[in-house]
């Protein structure tokens, strides 16, 4: 039997990297295992760690970290069609149970019996070897990397909140917070032909917003959100849609001010499970809220965007570790340390 080391969070603040039970997984039918490549390090893997818990999602045993991923088939299950061993493939972390309303609906991410990469109890991809479905990994281009395919699973984020905002060519956009996620959604914004504008308190972000294309930047300085709304209304003007990326309550106030009437605002960051916002500006500008979760059938169009050149990821890969060198990686991520930390896994 050959050994499978992985990532496990323990317990809160306790991360080892260790030989995972049994060695290499064996595919069932539907099923491939995969020889791991790069893995990103997510906010949520940070969140775990350090609380235990995001939401009602609770770490109550060992459990792999890691779902931004991508590496090589080593087997397949005898029902698999859509790849084969030796391919290099990006891995949609979760899968659904098929058959529930959201689920036949199209609308599978809201499916109750979802299984998700390092959402517990579900382990992640964060290990030498991992088992996954196989209609949940896309084969990838030649000419394009494990590490774009790894940071297919962020650009799906930000593909499904652009699909939700009904961001269209020419909208003015305001991305509030340059941190990882809303990097990806300017990237996607300014694929589709939009005027974008992006917030932060980091200046070193700020610029690297600049450097993938923002039209205008706005450091925030300010606690009050609806004077930093003033400030990018006049920097940029009204914005048609609003894509929330920090959860913080003063970047929500400042986007709904900033959002012009009959505007679309979507909530994409997670802070505090409830905040105070300005509900009766919503009523009264009739601004139209989205939230979303994660994505659906968003995959393919991200993999499409990176194929065709129209979206660069490479930039946002700022530090890499060998898989021996995971506790090092956590730390400079939960440092605010750069944009992405890559971990390899075969190495």
């Amino acid at each position: 039997m050959s050994t499978n080391v992985g990532v496990v969070l323990k317990k809160i603040d306790d991360i080892q990297i260790e030989e995972l039970p049994g060695g290499v997984p064996e595919p069932g039918p539907d099923e491939v295992i995969i020889a791991m490549g790069p893995v990103g390090i997510c906010g949520s893997d940070v969140h775990y760690w350090t609380h235990g818990r995001i939401g009602d999602f609770v770490v109550e045993n060992p459990m792999v970290l890691g779902h931004e991923s991508a590496g090589t088939v080593h087997k397949v299950g005898t029902e698999v069609k859509n790849v084969s061993v030796g391919d290099r493939v990006a891995i949609e972390p979760g899968y659904p149970c098929y058959t529930c309303p959201a689920c036949l609906g199209g609308r599978y991410n809201l499916c109750p019996d979802m299984k998700f990469c390092a959402t517990p109890p579900i382990d992640g991809s964060l290990c030498q070897y991992y088992r996954h479905k196989a209609n949940f990994c896309f084969k990838l281009p030649d000419h394009v990397s494990l590490d774009e395919g790894a940071l297919l699973e962020p650009l799906s984020v930000a593909v499904h909140a652009c699909k939700r905002g009904k961001v269209k060519f020419d909208d003015r956009v305001l991305v509030c917070g340059a941190g990882p996620i809303g990097l990806v959604n300017l990237l996607v914004a300014k694929a589709a032909g939009c005027r974008v504008t992006i917030t932060d308190i980091s200046k070193p972000r700020l610029e690297k917003a600049k450097e993938l294309g923002a039209d205008f930047v706005y450091h925030v300085t300010k606690r009050d959100g609806k004077e930093c709304a003033g400030d990018i209304v006049k920097l940029a003007g009204s914005h048609d849609v609003t894509i929330e990326c920090t959860g913080v309550e003063a970047s929500i106030a400042t986007g709904i001010w900033a959002t012009k009437s009959g505007g679309r605002y979507v909530q994409v960051g997670y802070g505090r499970a409830e905040v105070v916002f300005p509900i009766v500006a919503v009523g009264i500008k009739e601004i139209d809220i989205f939230g979303i979760f994660r994505y659906a059938n968003d995959y393919q169009p991200a993999l499409d965007l990176v194929s065709s050149g129209r979206v660069n990821v490479k930039p946002l890969v700022t530090h890499r570790f060998s898989l021996r060198e995971a506790v090092k990686a956590f730390e400079t991520t939960k440092a605010g340390v750069g944009i992405k930390v890559i971990i390899d896994c075969d190495k």
